[in-house]
Formats: structure tokens, sequence, C-alpha cells
């Protein structure tokens, strides 16, 4: 059974840094895209950003860009992907999920994308609170 687990959340002031993770299992995570979303209180889910881990190609959502970083750990089977948050802000605080989208199969290039509707597989999410 394909599942995706996210962990290191927790509370940090303005400008701090955190580092979250997702550990997944029951696939190949070479054969699959994974997206971070979030989702504050009162709002919409929202993509931030996502990792092709075939080819290594990351998209940003232009709220993060320059502060947040996506990777995949280097071991030859794979199963971890980051999210590395530097300068947070209080409007950063939300509920961070990882989700996961099949890149097989398919005609074509992959088109990354921050769709909700794209990724069927999804954490329990990790709560990220950054004071002011």
């Amino acid at each position: 059974e394909a599942q995706l687990v996210e962990s290191g959340g927790g509370l940090v002031q303005a400008g701090g840094s955190l580092r979250l993770t997702c550990t997944t299992s029951g696939f190949t995570l070479e054969n699959y895209a994974i997206a971070w979303f979030r989702q504050a209180p009162g709002k919409e889910r929202e993509g931030v950003g996502c990792i092709d881990n075939e080819h290594d190609e990351t998209l940003y959502a232009d709220s993060v860009k320059g502060r947040f970083t996506i990777s995949s750990d280097d071991a030859p089977r794979k199963n971890t992907v980051y999210l590395q948050m530097n300068n947070l802000r209080p409007e950063d605080t939300a509920i961070y999920y990882c989700a996961a989208d099949r890149l097989y199969p398919r005609t074509g290039p992959y088109h990354m994308n921050l769709d909700i509707q794209t990724y069927d597989i999804w954490g329990q999410g990790t709560q990220v609170s950054v004071s002011s």
C-alpha cells in the first residue's frame, strides 16, 4: 500500500527555518512526482512546490520562491522528500501535506503542476506555526 508520512513541523519564530520530511513507502519514488501543499485555517489548500523525481526538476509557487527548497534523498533506493523552509513568515503558518502523482503511464513529457486534482496519494499533514 502506498503511503506518505510527513514529519518535522513545529513552532518557529519569523525569520527561522524548518525542514519537513515526507517519508514514502509502497512505491518507487523515482516513478512519482511529489508535491507539498499547505492549508491555513479558513483557507483553501494551496500548492507550495513539487519535484519530478525521475528528472530531479522542481517547481515552486511564487509565494515561496527563493525561501523554500524541495529535494529528495540520494540513497540508491530513495524514499524521502524534503521541504527546506527558510526565512519563514507568519503567513506560512499552515498544515503542510505531501502528495504523490504517478509519472507513468503518460504520453509526452510530464507537466509539473500544483493542481490538487493531479495528486491522488496524500499524507496526514504536519503543523507549521510561525510566530511574529
